[in-house]
């Protein structure tokens, strides 16, 4: 049951690997539409970019410096953050890795790597925020997930598994906190221009010219959250208009 209307939930969101790509662009739409945000990367000098050009939009940008892939500790980070941050009605867990091998010779610590980033990590985020969306009267929590959930690509198994994976929990989670006005939407988007591309772990070959961009996917996430809260996109598949790469 929802218990709260658009106008009641504060304008305020907390954004996952904000520091550059599509975390940067979400942030960068979310405070042009009027939200203060709170920015999560590993490095505050990379943040703090993004910082001054939110607050040039006329909102208030904090900058937190929380490394996701460190399991050990991670709630308690967190939990500091958002207690300095406060009320908020939006999370975007976007930070992830990108990673390319055979599943057949794929070290042991490389797959839980992937795994701890782009699905644990998001687990302990949501744990840590849904305590504030429920006390709020609701919110909505913006996974970003990745075409690779749905559809095989050779290479790319640990990446694909966190993926679909993260669908999973996005789809149990709309369901347990349903009641509590909060919903939840998975984003998948095809191949985006993002630096991932040019990470140690990804090993790809692609017109990078034919991928969709960051803001385009800015676009969706932020066209989902200001939707009325009695209306929700669980579900958003985002592809550049060519197909898949």
């Amino acid at each position: 049951m929802l218990t709260s209307t658009f106008s009641d939930l504060p304008r305020r969101a907390l954004v996952t690997g904000a520091s550059r790509g599509i975390g940067r662009a979400i942030a960068l739409a979310l405070a042009k539409a009027g939200y203060d945000v709170a920015l999560i990367s590993r490095s505050l000098d990379s943040l703090q970019p993004v910082q001054e050009e939110l607050t040039a939009c006329g909102v208030a940008a904090k900058a937190y410096a929380v490394d996701l892939a460190q399991m050990e500790g991670l709630q308690s980070r967190l939990a500091d953050l958002l207690a300095d941050f406060g009320p908020l009605s939006v999370v975007v867990n976007n930070a992830g890795m990108g990673y390319t091998g055979a599943l057949a010779t794929m070290p042991l610590a490389d797959w839980q790597r992937v795994m701890d980033l782009n699905l644990t990590s998001i687990f302990q985020c949501i744990q840590a925020v849904l305590p504030i969306l429920r006390a709020g009267g609701g919110g909505t929590i913006v996974n970003i997930g990745s075409i690779a959930a749905k559809s095989a690509f050779p290479d790319w198994g640990a990446y694909t598994v966190s993926k679909a994976a993260l669908v999973a929990l996005s789809r149990v989670l709309a369901v347990e906190e349903r009641p509590h006005g909060i919903r939840v939407v998975t984003v998948s988007p095809g191949a985006v221009n993002t630096p991932i591309w040019d990470t140690d772990t990804v090993h790809a070959d692609f017109d990078r010219s034919s991928m969709l961009t960051p803001e385009m996917v800015a676009q969706a996430v932020l066209q989902t959250i200001l939707l009325p809260p009695e209306a929700v996109i669980e579900d958003l598949t985002l592809m550049p208009a060519g197909g898949a790469l």
